[in-house]
């Protein structure tokens, strides 16, 4: 694959993660718990997409998370991961079923190795958007993800800071994980 991906191309294939910790609100026990997750993840690459003079490759992702031995995901995301070389520009868009939608953005080199994104609610770049309900009772005004690649394996430490109704002050929900190349 050349080097067209920039520092996405590492993360091209099918990969698996057995030890994703979850540090979120549980509704159903009133209390803040971490939960430990297996995790399933495909990126296949396209490109190049013409956007007037930007050339962006990308790839398509699926995610699936799991806790115990759930015959149902509990977390599901689909979207795309996009680079820039021109810019150095590295996006993130995906929809997560329970009604929110996530730009997230950062710059990186070709070569890196970790890079950074983030998207803030309401901002004109890298936002948030969400439906009615989300708004109203766990409200994302925040995230920011660091991922970091390895030699077939890649490891990602997410914040996805909330409103919610039960807290005063926002909440940081984290999610941790390293995976490993299956496919």
């Amino acid at each position: 694959m050349s080097n067209e991906w920039g520092p996405l191309a590492g993360l091209i294939g099918e990969w698996e993660g057995t030890g994703g910790l979850d540090t979120a609100y549980s509704h159903s026990r009133g209390e803040v718990v971490g939960t430990p997750y297996l995790e399933k993840l495909t990126f296949k690459p396209f490109g190049p997409v013409d956007n007037g003079s930007q050339h962006l490759y990308g790839l398509d992702y699926k995610t699936a998370m799991w806790r115990d031995d759930e015959a149902n995901p509990f977390h599901t995301e689909v979207g795309y991961w996009l680079w820039d070389g021109a810019t150095g520009e590295v996006l993130r868009g995906f929809v997560v079923p329970r009604g929110i939608t996530v730009l997230a953005g950062g710059v990186a080199a070709a070569d890196a190795t970790s890079f950074r994104l983030t998207a803030t609610k309401g901002a004109s770049e890298y936002t948030i958007g969400e439906n009615e309900y989300l708004a109203k009772a766990a409200s994302t005004v925040s995230y920011e993800v660091t991922i970091t690649l390895g030699e077939d394996s890649w490891s990602y430490s997410e914040t996805t800071t909330l409103q919610m109704t039960q807290f005063p002050q926002p909440f940081a929900h984290t999610d941790a994980n390293t995976l490993r190349r299956v496919g």
